[in-house]
């Protein structure tokens, strides 16, 4: 269900008639239901309901500042794509551990401030994607890093101190380099032979 309703011939946006909406502000505008964006996220995170969770809404979909608060405001998170997507969502009031980035294409600035700020979580789409992630670790991290004679002790010495950021990895296709003990994790890469 949602709140944009015929009455009398008349379109609604709840209980406002949108016409007195277009006179008040002019034409073009555009017009967002509250009680409809609230409605259909809780009825998607309710079904959920007894499961670990963090519904994210995709900035990539409207980066309004009022509609990233109604969904902070109702306890999702957010699914980013780009730096300015985490400046918008930051903005919005978003905790950096609520914050998911997606998408292809991170570029080295975007990955670094991202770490920076403490997020959630990469999305990482590649194996390729991974390899460039990895390799701008090491470039702009090496201080979480324990290297010793060109080479990190993966069990105990990859990331010690690193951010609760972790690296989901989607994909079936894993090459020889990377261990598949788990699909997502906290920045515990198992990187042999990268030094």
């Amino acid at each position: 269900m949602h709140h944009f309703l015929y009455r009398n011939n008349e379109l609604y946006c709840e209980d406002v008639p949108i016409r007195m909406i277009a006179e008040k502000v002019g034409t073009p505008f555009y017009l967002y239901s509250h009680a409809t964006l609230k409605r259909h996220f809780l009825i998607f995170n309710e079904a959920f309901e007894g499961i670990e969770r963090l519904v994210c809404f995709s900035a990539k979909a409207n980066t309004n500042l009022a509609v990233l608060k109604l969904f902070k405001s109702l306890g999702g998170g957010l699914d980013i794509v780009s730096g300015g997507e985490l400046y918008r969502g930051l903005k919005a009031g978003f905790s950096p551990d609520r914050i998911v980035y997606s998408g292809v294409g991170k570029r080295v600035d975007e990955i670094d401030s991202a770490l920076d700020t403490g997020i959630l979580m990469f999305n990482v789409e590649s194996l390729e994607e991974l390899d460039r992630f990895i390799e701008t670790m090491i470039s702009i991290k090496k201080e979480i890093l324990d290297i010793k004679d060109g080479k990190s002790d993966a069990e105990d010495n990859v990331l010690k101190n690193a951010p609760h950021t972790a690296l989901e990895i989607a994909s079936d296709n894993w090459s020889h380099k990377y261990s598949r003990k788990q699909a997502a994790y906290p920045l515990e890469l198992i990187i042999e032979n990268k030094f």
